[in-house]
């Protein structure tokens, strides 16, 4: 099983950027030291009492100096939001840099909120999404190409550099809505699934559905699955449930309410049950959280909870969440870091 960090360079409220980069860094290094598989960076927009991890592919080029051997992925680019080119150019440059260690996961992002500032209209995201990973992948690959689509059109363009991995750095894509799973096996990519919104129970089918149109589309395999969840490790089960309590909660609240909010925004389906599942992560009890939504406790009891779910979704990997919600003190993080890495990632070897 492929074991990586989900890093949103935690920015809690009362510290700085300045603080909230050498803390991040810090627990990059350890990461690289200690063995990890892969860094994973989130994106996020105008969140300053949360993070500062605006620009994913800015920091992997960093990180990718900083290390030697552990993967760097982004999780996710936001697609709709981007330049194609422009892309296209900087994910080549990082692959370069980390001599191929990039893992390119691709997404859309819930947040219509962040689409509204951006000036994109969350209505089109899907039908944006679409149309730049085709660029993408054309851009990679063909010594020179055009483009006429809805969005975008190019005349004879000549991607530099090209990426050093042939034929891109690999492309994961985020699945949250019912109908993406499918959708992304028949594309034959492998595929991030998650928690936050919905019930680690309710993953099963959706990933029984991602493979069944992954062998229907003729990929070879079976589709790949990771799985984005929090998690804490600590040397008690009692500190493990309580350290990480008031900051996933926090993050769940803020979520949620964020995702009823946008129910009735344009471009919101209603396979997506925004309203419904917004408002059950801001009353959510606790408990449900722990058995639902997170993986807590001593390194033997998450090394029980992991396998229990590598044997129920077929699991490749997993990308823990150390400090969801940003409110973990940085020192409790590395506690739970060197625990990940020391006492459960050797249980999976």
């Amino acid at each position: 099983m492929e074991f990586g960090l989900f890093h949103e360079f935690q920015q809690p409220p009362g510290e700085g950027p300045a603080v909230a980069f050498a803390h991040s860094f810090e627990q990059v290094d350890a990461a690289e030291r200690m063995g990890l598989d892969a860094m994973w960076l989130a994106e996020l927009h105008f969140v300053p009492d949360r993070s500062v991890l605006a620009s994913p592919l800015m920091l992997a080029a960093a990180i990718a100096q900083r290390t030697t051997r552990m993967k760097i992925g982004t999780a996710v680019q936001v697609l709709p939001l981007c330049h194609p080119l422009r892309l296209a150019e900087e994910v080549a440059t990082v692959d370069h840099l980390s001599n191929g260690r990039l893992i390119f996961g691709v997404g859309r992002s819930g947040f219509a909120q962040t689409y509204a500032a951006y000036g994109v209209d969350y209505a089109e995201s899907r039908e944006r999404f679409a149309e730049v990973l085709e660029i993408l992948k054309r851009a990679f690959t063909e010594e020179r190409f055009s483009h006429k689509g809805r969005y975008y059109a190019y005349d004879n363009v000549r991607l530099s550099p090209r990426p050093l991995t042939a034929p891109w750095p690999e492309i994961r894509v985020a699945a949250a809505s019912p109908d993406t799973y499918p959708a992304i096996g028949a594309m034959g990519h492998p595929i991030f699934v998650a928690a936050r919104t919905g019930n680690l129970s309710e993953l099963a089918p959706l990933v029984q559905e991602y493979r069944k149109a992954w062998r229907a589309a003729g990929h070879p395999g079976n589709g790949k699955v990771y799985l984005r969840v929090p998690v804490y490790v600590a040397d008690t089960d009692e500190r493990a449930r309580e350290e990480p309590r008031e900051s996933i909660l926090s993050l769940l609240r803020l979520i949620g309410s964020r995702m009823e909010a946008s129910a009735d925004a344009a471009g919101a389906r209603e396979v997506e049950l925004r309203a419904a599942r917004g408002a059950k992560m801001q009353s959510i009890d606790y408990e449900e959280v722990l058995v639902e939504r997170m993986i807590v406790g001593t390194a033997a009891r998450v090394i029980d909870r992991l396998k229990q779910l590598e044997e129920e979704l077929g699991l490749d990997g997993i990308l823990a969440e150390l400090n969801p919600g940003s409110l973990v003190p940085h020192q409790n993080v590395m506690t739970a870091l060197t625990l990940l890495c020391e006492e459960v990632m050797p249980a999976f070897r």
